[in-house]
């Protein structure tokens, strides 16, 4: 396994830790947000589909075909893409109240990033 696979894989892994963590806080009604538990919002689980995403692209990552590998290119970005979704969505003020974001949200973010650069500069026979 060459090194972009091995951080990868771990950058997938920090995505579906990240789903469990506190993602943001709204102080004034006492909502604690991640992922998995959006209650009290019409935000959804936004972290399954994080977590389905990433548990993809480790799968892929393993497997050494180039058709294989742009699929990944695919699942990489749009595992970036939600990932910078979610970070928009769970950090937005609505109505004058603006919750405040937690770390996990920044580092999903930063770990999807790296699993797609990873997914770049992975080489195919």
């Amino acid at each position: 396994m060459s090194k972009t696979t091995i951080i990868g894989i771990l950058a997938a892994v920090v995505v579906i830790v990240c789903a469990f963590l506190p993602w943001s806080t709204i102080e004034s009604r006492h909502f604690v947000f991640t992922g998995m538990d959006t209650t009290g919002s019409n935000y959804g689980e936004p972290g399954k589909l994080n977590i389905f995403l990433a548990v993809a692209a480790s799968i892929i990552f393993l497997v050494r075909n180039k058709w294989v590998a742009r699929m990944n290119l695919f699942v990489g970005g749009f595992l970036a893409a939600w990932t910078f979704r979610n970070m928009l969505l769970f950090s937005r003020c609505e109505i004058g109240i603006c919750p405040q974001p937690g770390i996990a949200l920044y580092i999903s973010v930063g770990a999807a990033l790296v699993l797609f650069v990873c997914v770049l500069l992975t080489k195919t026979r």
